[in-house]
């Protein structure tokens, strides 16, 4: 299993980045290999993601989330990974969001991938594009504001 951890900052108030963060099926917009994602309730999202050129499905729930704080997960099926993203208020219009996830590769390539850190390029690549994402929007798409307890 490898730990990756990533963080960059923004220049939206932390609400903003939150929010956004929040609408999770806006991430194939800025997440590289990701499909679709299907909210199915407030806690479960179904993921299509393409991964070495295949094309993966698995389930995750959202364990953790408080507003302007934290949103955290873990996968059902399909590879297993758990992660939390936090949100930080630097000033009134900047913040920093970092993710942080555990990853345990299943399939050849997925396991070679990890060990040249193609796994942890493409977090700070998905990060840098949802710092692009939210700045040139100047708003978040939409919010989820309730609260997910451990």
């Amino acid at each position: 299993m490898s730990t990756i951890t990533q963080s960059i900052d923004v220049a939206v108030p932390v609400t903003t980045a939150y929010n956004q963060w929040t609408q999770f099926e806006s991430f194939p917009q800025f997440m590289e290999g990701v499909e679709e994602i299907r909210q199915l309730d407030p806690t479960h999202n179904h993921w299509v993601v393409k991964v070495g050129g295949a094309t993966r499905e698995f389930d995750a729930t959202v364990t953790e989330q408080h507003r302007d704080e934290r949103v955290a997960w873990k996968s059902d099926s399909g590879p297993q990974h758990a992660g939390v993203v936090t949100f930080h208020k630097l000033s009134d219009t900047s913040s920093r969001v970092t993710a942080q996830m555990d990853i345990d590769p299943d399939g050849f390539l997925e396991k070679v991938g990890d060990k040249f850190g193609v796994v942890e390029g493409r977090v700070k690549g998905d990060l840098q594009r949802f710092k692009e994402f939210i700045e040139q929007r100047g708003g978040e798409t939409g919010a989820w504001r309730g609260d997910v307890p451990r």
